[in-house]
């Protein structure tokens, strides 16, 4: 009989803390109140964006995966925008103002580039450490996905798409 009370106990403690670590999961995440500065010089801030659907994505020059992803970023953002989406492209510290001055306008990039010269951008979401990392928002202001490595813009359109639809 203790065995069993034995057993029980540690059951219940193993279901508690496995409900804990999963209350933990399913908590809301809000998008950092960051300031940023455009490849244009101008400031801004991500709570001016508040009510539009953004998709953050950090990214460098030298990032194979991240040059790689560009034209399906500016077919979403091209596809989205006119519903009010939003796209700031992120280029990371290390990465040359110059160099992701000259990558934007070879590329046409139609969206946000922002320059992360100090890093703040990345260490407000999170410490962001890999490149690419795209994290989209919600017209609340709310982390919805994080993707790190190349993500797969045609697949998460769905999901852009309903989060325009929801308001």
């Amino acid at each position: 009989m203790k065995s069993v009370r034995a057993l029980l106990l540690l059951t219940l403690v193993a279901l508690a803390s496995a409900l804990t670590m999963l209350a933990g999961c399913s908590r809301i995440e809000q998008a950092p109140d960051v300031s940023y500065t455009l490849l244009d010089g101008r400031r801004s801030e991500l709570a001016a964006l508040r009510g539009r659907v953004v998709l953050v994505n950090f990214w460098a020059t030298d990032c194979a995966p991240c040059v790689e992803e560009m034209p399906a970023m500016v077919a979403n953002w091209r596809r989205f925008s006119p519903q009010g989406f939003e796209t700031l492209a992120v280029a990371v510290q290390t990465d040359p103002p110059a160099l992701v001055s000259n990558f934007a306008q070879s590329r046409a990039l139609p969206f946000g580039v922002v320059i992360d010269n100090t890093g703040e951008v990345a260490r407000r979401f999170g410490n962001v450490q890999f490149t690419p990392t795209s994290v989209l928002i919600n017209k609340r202001g709310e982390i919805v996905g994080r993707w790190v490595g190349k993500t797969d813009f045609a697949a998460i359109a769905p999901l852009i798409e309903q989060l325009e639809r929801d308001g």
